[in-house]
C-alpha cells in the first residue's frame, strides 16, 4: 500500500499481513512501525481520522479524500419489499446510506496493477 503525503510516499508492506482486511490496529501498527510513532500516537492519530470521517458523514457532508475518493450519504426513498423465504410483502423505511466513489487515481491504479 502507498500512501501519498506532500513530503513524498510511504511504502506499506501489507502483503505480509495476516488478515485479508485492513484493520484500525494494523494501520496503527504500520504507522508505528514505518513512520516512528510510538503505538500510542499511531492508535490516536488512525482514530482521530476516522472520528473525522464519521462526524463528516454524519453532519450530512460529502468527505473527499484527494487521489482515493469520495464517501457520501445518500437518502434512500421508502420501497416495497419482499421476504425472500416467505415471498410477504414487507415495507422498506426511507434510510440513509453510505456510498463511496473511487477517484480516477484510485481506479487507474487498480487498473495497471491488474495489467501487471
Amino acid at each position: 500500500m502507498t500512501l501519498g503525503t506532500d513530503a513524498g510516499v510511504i511504502e506499506f508492506a501489507v502483503e505480509s499481513l495476516e488478515s485479508p482486511a485492513l484493520t484500525k490496529a494494523q494501520l496503527a501498527d504500520l504507522l508505528f512501525e514505518q513512520i516512528g510513532l510510538n503505538k500510542r500516537e499511531s492508535k490516536d492519530m488512525v482514530d482521530a481520522f476516522f472520528d473525522l470521517i464519521v462526524k463528516g458523514l454524519v453532519d450530512g457532508e460529502e468527505v473527499k479524500l484527494s487521489g482515493f475518493g469520495n464517501f457520501q450519504i445518500r437518502t434512500k426513498a421508502p420501497r416495497p419489499g419482499r421476504n425472500p423465504r416467505t415471498g410477504e410483502a414487507i415495507p422498506i423505511e426511507a434510510r440513509r446510506v453510505v456510498t463511496f466513489h473511487a477517484s480516477s487515481k484510485l481506479k487507474e491504479q487498480i487498473q495497471d496493477q491488474s495489467r501487471a
